[in-house]
């Protein structure tokens, strides 16, 4: 998969990872990552998947601090994530906001697979132990299977990460932690915060 990766990343993972902030940047992260794929989505089911977006991004988060506490890079530890999001997506028919395409899931599943077993996550369950006790359901669109567009997908990326940097360059595997990471950077959190 290819992803973007910048200071921002950078500074809002360790954002996540203080107890003072940390709450405040997941809700900013989450509604975010809502926002984002929304926009992606067909207009006629946009507010009837927000509620689903919001705790399924939040569980990520989970996830995502998970992998990085395992020792997952950055750019591995947030691509984990967004897999979960695109089977996600799949299982429920909404290939229009999918970042890779179907016929990639596997492909995408195995890279991960250690890690997706150790906790439960399937290409049918995106979550696994992740998944909140509430979960709202949204309605599926099962039909887009049957002729999928994937207006958002980018397909052959499944071999490795693909992170391209502020610089529009692609590299494989992503970027060291840059040392003077300022937290104010972090999605939500200004210096008057920080």
């Amino acid at each position: 998969m290819k992803i973007r990766q910048n200071a921002r990343h950078f500074a809002s993972r360790k954002a996540l990872e203080l107890p003072v902030v940390s709450d405040v940047v997941k809700s900013k992260l989450v509604d975010l990552h809502t926002k984002i794929f929304l926009k992606k989505a067909d207009p006629d089911h946009r507010e009837e998947r927000r509620e689903r977006l919001d705790a399924f991004f939040g569980a990520t988060m989970d996830s995502y601090l998970a992998a990085l506490q395992e020792g997952a890079p950055e750019a591995e530890a947030r691509e984990i994530t967004h897999i979960q999001a695109n089977f996600d997506f799949y299982n429920h028919g909404w290939t229009e906001m999918m970042e890779f395409p179907g016929d990639e899931l596997e492909d995408h599943y195995e890279r991960y697979e250690t890690f997706f077993e150790r906790y439960g996550i399937t290409i049918a369950d995106p979550l696994g132990e992740f998944e909140p006790e509430e979960m709202p359901e949204a309605p599926s669109t099962p039909e887009k299977l049957e002729n999928p567009e994937h207006p958002h997908a980018e397909g052959g990326f499944a071999d490795d990460v693909y992170v391209q940097g502020d610089d529009g360059k692609v590299r494989i595997g992503g970027q060291d932690e840059p040392k003077d990471v300022d937290i104010s950077d972090a999605v939500g959190v200004d210096e008057s915060e920080a």
